[in-house]
């Protein structure tokens, strides 16, 4: 055998196209790697312990009075607005942080390794599923301490918690598309926050919709987010699995099927 047909056989199972099962174990691995991450610089998780917590005090205690007459009124509605803002705010973390590890040449050294090309990609929206549960379980707590009892049990609120996790991951793969696309991570997170505030903000979070001008009534109906929102409060206030939580769970499948092929076609020709 020649050293070229030598060097060919040698290069045939890096090229090779990974399976199924070793893409998820790779992908596993790559989200493992993300977790001693947040192990080593446990400062990345100041965005979603200190968060909830300033945020479900500020708009409690500034709102509550005005629109529920008290803040113990004020909890059933505020908690389940201020998960979903706080967990579907953490999700623009997932695109800055692929942009950074994409500029420090971390994605470039992952090509020369033997594992599937989308576990990078893969196991860091995987990661970030620990990021959304820390805010879920915070921001139920910090309710629990202010007083507020959630009236579906314990039990609608685990699924509430889940359902705000499934749906802040599929919008990540919004922000990891723009995090692969864009130049720098500081765009990333400018061209996510452009696009997060308006959907946040004008929705049901944190007033009711009856009290907003005509033309805006509209927009709020048919966000996203509101009836994400209103899912978490029937579910959590009241123990309901209706049908904004069966519109909530098909948007976040159309995002993902919409940005996860977007954002791995991008990614492979980045990298």
């Amino acid at each position: 055998m020649n050293s070229v047909s030598w060097e060919k056989n040698l290069e045939r199972p890096w090229k090779k196209r990974a399976g199924l099962g070793q893409a998820l174990r790779n992908s596993l691995t790559m989200a493992y790697r993300g977790l001693l991450k947040i192990r080593r610089t446990p400062e990345q998780l100041f965005d979603v312990t200190l968060q909830p917590i300033l945020f479900t005090l500020m708009f409690t205690y500034l709102f509550g009075g005005a629109i529920s007459g008290n803040v113990q009124n004020y909890l059933p509605i505020i908690i389940p607005g201020i998960l979903v803002q706080t967990v579907i705010g953490t999700s623009v973390v997932t695109g800055v942080q692929l942009r950074e590890d994409m500029d420090k040449g971390v994605f470039d050294r992952f090509k020369s390794l033997p594992i599937a090309r989308i576990a990078p990609l893969a196991g860091a929206l995987l990661a970030d599923t620990i990021r959304y549960t820390i805010a879920t379980v915070l921001t139920f707590a910090m309710g629990y301490v202010m007083g507020y009892r959630p009236g579906g049990g314990l039990g609608a609120v685990v699924i509430a918690g889940l359902l705000v996790i499934v749906c802040s991951w599929a919008v990540s793969w919004v922000f990891a598309f723009f995090g692969v696309i864009a130049r720098t991570a500081s765009s990333v997170q400018g061209i996510s926050m452009i696009v997060l505030f308006p959907l946040t903000f004008l929705s049901n979070a944190f007033v009711p919709v009856e009290t907003l001008p005509d033309w805006l009534q509209w927009f709020v109906a048919i966000n996203p987010i509101s009836h994400l929102v209103s899912a978490v409060r029937e579910l959590a206030n009241s123990g309901v699995i209706g049908m904004e939580c069966m519109f909530s769970l098909v948007s976040a499948a159309a995002i993902v099927a919409v940005f996860a092929p977007l954002t791995v076609r991008a990614y492979r020709q980045r990298t």
